[in-house]
């Protein structure tokens, strides 16, 4: 489903170039879970955001579903990231004055769907969610764990194939996060290839595969669950 192979990323600020990604090469087949793990500043989320689309490698190639997707065009990368990835962030990112289904819409208005279809495809992700008697509570009056959920039924709502989750337990309590976690195990189950980024190694010991990540290098790729 994904293929990486050679991506190097480098930040230049004035005269100082940075290379957060050195020469990184790794395959993920569909309906994977996949872990990235890495301390601080080890290029987890820059090869997140190459991975989401939202992001180009200065070298080195990305194929999504056996496509080239690293060298499209802004507009191209756009439709891809709103129908074929479903994104979920630490910090939520729903919009305040949204009730939970309209959140849960966006993607669909930005794919051009109409209004009746929109809300019942909106309805389906919030109850596969656990959140159908909360469709029109506003962000404000739910709890941390409701809104993640609110994220993810966002990211789910366009059908995608791949979902990247970045730390996306970073802001719950330990319950409403391990809620989270069996959810995504849930989808995985479900057929979703699933990609999360963290730094906490009991989130990763989860996945059934890790990629470690040192330095913008990767120096580990752990499978489990093989006998490997």
């Amino acid at each position: 489903m994904i293929r990486v192979t050679g991506v190097r990323k480098i930040y230049s600020a004035g005269k100082v170039s940075i290379e957060a990604l050195r020469d990184i090469s790794f395959a993920i087949q569909a309906q994977e879970f996949l872990a990235i793990m890495g301390p601080s500043g080890s290029g987890k989320s820059t090869l997140m955001n190459i991975l989401g689309c939202l992001d180009r490698p200065t070298a080195g190639t990305y194929e999504l579903e056996g496509m080239e997707v690293s060298r499209l065009g802004d507009n191209e990368r756009a439709r891809i990231r709103n129908t074929k990835i479903g994104f979920v962030f630490q910090n939520y990112n729903l919009l305040p004055r949204m009730s939970a289904l309209k959140n849960a819409e966006l993607p669909l208005i930005y794919s051009g769907m109409s209004g009746p279809e929109r809300r019942q495809r909106a309805e389906a992700a919030l109850e596969a969610v656990g959140l159908g008697d909360r469709l029109d509570h506003r962000p404000s009056e739910l709890s941390g764990g409701e809104q993640q959920r609110v994220a993810i039924a966002r990211a789910l709502v366009n059908r995608p194939s791949l979902i990247l989750a970045d730390e996306p337990t970073g802001n719950l309590d330990s319950k409403s996060g391990e809620e989270i976690l069996c959810l995504f195990e849930r989808l995985n189950r479900e057929g979703v290839t699933l990609v999360l980024v963290t730094h906490d190694a009991s989130i990763s010991a989860r996945a059934a595969r890790v990629l470690h990540l040192h330095d913008g290098m990767l120096v580990g790729d752990e499978r489990r669950g093989s006998g490997d």
